[in-house]
């Protein structure tokens, strides 16, 4: 992988992760574009590139983070969820991760569900969420273990579904991604790229983490500093740009553009494209 593929695969990740329209789609799209989704690094660059986009959510609400402890309570009920259907179901979640199938027919039909949200949830108002709500935005974000749902769409239509409105569910919906992507990027950073056990980490074996460190290839280590900083700035735009348009505008153009994205994976499917996850 170049700098410059790195650095286009970190766009992509900074524009879609924090959009209803599924990071993973467009991942797809764009590493088997420049003819790099069969690299080792690649998915671990994927997954981990996500820490500057989580970084970017801190601080753009920082104020928020220094709030009560009743914030970190309710993201932390609103994230067990998540936790216990990720350990319970890992080995079918990972199956349907490796279907670029699954993730393109989810873009379809999430993108039809979007066209219609608007008109559901219209009266959706309340700008506070409760410790229930928290829980049923968990439960509705477990959903995008599903490639191709969003994590994003998933988690701000189960705030919308109890009354939330917009613009409070799209930020909770923020908050969350930031203990939820923590876990699965440091995660796959241990199992992918230092080819360690949880375990080993947990135990604290410091001469094989240590060890572990020294094993990687300094350039992907270049390559994740300059994605992740990639990352950053280009979601803290995007999310600017989300809050904005979807006050406005609401969901149903995101969901004309799930649609067409995942008839155009199914396309090149069709056509005998060789698309990886």
């Amino acid at each position: 992988m170049s700098v410059w593929q790195a650095i286009i695969l970190a766009i992509v990740e900074g524009l879609t992760e924090f959009l209803p329209v599924s990071s993973t789609g467009h991942m797809i799209i764009a590493s088997s574009l420049m003819g790099i989704n069969e690299l080792p690094i690649t998915k671990v660059f994927e997954v981990n590139i996500q820490f500057g986009a989580i970084l970017s959510v801190v601080v753009l609400y920082w104020r928020r983070f220094l709030q009560s402890f009743n914030f970190y309570t309710k993201l932390l009920v609103a994230f067990i969820p998540a936790v216990v259907f990720g350990l319970a179901f890992k080995e079918v979640v990972d199956a349907m991760l490796e279907s670029v199938v699954v993730t393109a027919i989810m873009l379809v039909l999430g993108g039809i569900v979007l066209l219609f949200v608007d008109k559901w949830f219209r009266h959706s108002d309340k700008e506070e969420i409760t410790y229930k709500n928290a829980v049923v935005i968990g439960l509705f974000q477990c959903i995008a273990m599903i490639p191709g749902v969003s994590r994003s769409a998933a988690s701000i239509i189960g705030g919308l579904a109890q009354g939330v409105d917009r613009k409070t569910a799209a930020e909770f919906s923020f908050f969350l991604a930031v203990p939820t992507m923590l876990a699965a990027a440091s995660y796959k950073f241990v199992e992918d790229l230092l080819k360690l056990e949880i375990s080993d980490v947990l135990k604290l074996d410091i001469e094989k983490i240590q060890n572990s460190f020294a094993a990687i290839d300094p350039n992907d280590i270049q390559l994740l500093l300059i994605g992740n900083v990639v990352a950053f700035v280009v979601a803290m735009l995007a999310i600017r740009f989300f809050i904005n348009f979807l006050t406005k505008y609401g969901f149903k153009m995101f969901g004309y553009y799930r649609i067409a994205l995942g008839v155009v994976l199914l396309t090149l499917l069709a056509m005998g494209y060789e698309l990886t996850v």
